[in-house]
């Protein structure tokens, strides 16, 4: 199982999670089967490159995507590309995918959209 995190560097199992999931730098890649770590850069359209993140994630064959909150039609998408999609994450890498482990992250669903995700920029987590 491949795990995605958005995170703020390049520094594997020690990145930090970053706050908005389309605006990261990079994407960390956990796969629990070989606990192989796989850094990639964020080329979203968020970013000034092309596609959207659940698209990016897709293509490496990620299976659930933990992030600290997202919106509802990010929420829908990652949906549509068969990912999974927990919220709550926080502290660096290695202690979401403790969380995730420990199974005290939420899966999310359209109402565990974070709200201010609808207006561009305008949150605050």
């Amino acid at each position: 199982m491949k795990i995605c995190i958005p995170t703020m560097g390049e520094n594997g199992l020690d990145n930090v999670v970053g706050e908005h999931f389309g605006r990261v730098p990079t994407y960390t890649i956990v796969d629990l089967d070989t606990n192989e770590v796989k850094v990639i850069p964020n080329t979203s359209e968020h970013m000034g490159g092309q596609g959207y993140p659940p698209e990016i994630m897709a293509k490496e064959g990620v299976n659930v995507m933990v992030c600290r909150g997202l919106g509802r039609r990010a929420i829908s998408m990652f949906e549509q590309m068969g990912i999974e999609v927990y919220i709550g994450a926080s502290g660096t890498v290695r202690d979401t995918i403790a969380a995730f482990k420990q199974e005290t992250l939420q899966k999310a669903s359209e109402g565990d959209a974070c709200a201010q995700h609808a207006f561009r920029d305008r949150h605050n987590h």
